[in-house]
């Protein structure tokens, strides 16, 4: 089911300033920003040895960015894994019991398709799938 760890998602009120900040303090290359307009956000990602770190702002305060960092602040939101096979194992994840907050991929960056498991099912931490 999983290859590899593809991201950890911060939730930002900045994403210019948070990539900036984090290239110019650990000498980390900025791989640019994107607006991911179905979900209302924009992101820009940080690679990290094999792993991106990948910055998300809020495009309106209703959306799911916007109400996580009025509710918590900025700060840790979601742990991305690589996937090949993106449907059959949401399918596998749900009949293992866990609850999907998505139950066919959506769009993500860079072209790929994602879908998310809901915290309540894996401890506590939001669970993003990623298929390239």
């Amino acid at each position: 089911m999983i290859k590899k760890i593809d991201h950890l998602g911060i939730a930002v009120n900045d994403v210019k300033k948070a990539a900036e900040d984090f290239a110019r303090a650990f000498g980390i290359q900025s791989g640019g920003e994107e607006e991911i307009p179905s979900q209302k956000v924009r992101v820009a990602f940080l690679q990290v040895g094999n792993v991106k770190l990948e910055f998300l702002q809020p495009l309106e305060a209703e959306s799911t960015i916007g109400k996580f960092l009025s509710s918590r602040g900025e700060g840790f939101h979601h742990v991305a894994f690589e996937v090949d096979n993106i449907e059959g194992d949401l399918r596998q994840a749900e009949n293992a019991g866990l609850a999907l907050l998505d139950r066919t991929p959506r769009p993500g960056a860079h072209g790929t398709k994602i879908a998310f498991i809901h915290p309540k099912s894996v401890h506590g931490v939001l669970v993003e799938l990623v298929q390239r």
